[in-house]
């Protein structure tokens, strides 16, 4: 089922659990949470709403608070789906007008992302899944979990494909700021390819 592109205007961010003592544990741990703050930072710029969440905050804390200044609202949680703690409702509460894009990243990949992101697909939204603001422990564990979003209906998608599709033109007022984050990014991991393949 094709998605087609990105609407700035429809989507909803969903940033799942970057907190401080799971993030050292995560491969590639500050390419993840570069990117998801990057993401999170972008939508607050397109005024998209960005949710956060915290799994267990007393024992792994709080969302990193680069994330969490950004958020409108952040869930606490101790299911590994955030939908059985709330998630739903928040998102009806932000964005009342229901948004038809999810744009989703977290960790672990595996575990919590994906429990909440099949509950989501459940509920009828379209999800992105942005797989390089996304980790877990182990490469296998990451990669299986994609393959499994994406064969659940998912659209698995890298950062830069989600920016440009809100941008749309070169002449949006935020292209220029957006573009020079965007290049501050190492080369590697502005494609997504070497945590995809």
């Amino acid at each position: 089922m094709g998605m087609g592109l990105i609407e700035a205007r429809s989507s909803v961010v969903v940033t799942i659990d970057h907190q401080a003592k799971l993030m050292p544990a995560i491969h590639r741990a500050d390419d993840v949470i570069s990117d998801a703050i990057l993401l999170a930072e972008t939508a607050k710029l397109f005024a998209i709403p960005v949710i956060g969440t915290e799994h267990n905050p007393e024992k792994l804390g709080q969302l990193d608070c680069r994330i969490r200044r950004h958020c409108d609202a952040v869930v606490s949680k101790k299911h590994f789906d955030a939908c059985a703690d709330g998630l739903l409702s928040t998102i009806a509460m932000i964005a009342p007008a229901t948004p038809s894009e999810l744009i989703v990243c977290g960790c672990e990949t595996h575990v919590c992302l994906l429990q909440t992101a099949l509950s989501l697909l459940a509920a009828g939204y379209r999800l992105r899944v942005v797989a390089s603001a996304c980790g877990s422990r182990s490469t296998d564990d990451f990669h299986l979990a994609l393959k499994r979003l994406d064969a659940s209906g998912a659209s698995i998608v890298n950062l830069e494909m989600v920016l440009f599709e809100w941008l749309r033109t070169c002449d949006h007022p935020h292209f220029r700021r957006v573009l020079a984050r965007i290049k501050a990014r190492p080369v590697d991991r502005r494609s997504g390819e070497d945590r995809l393949s």
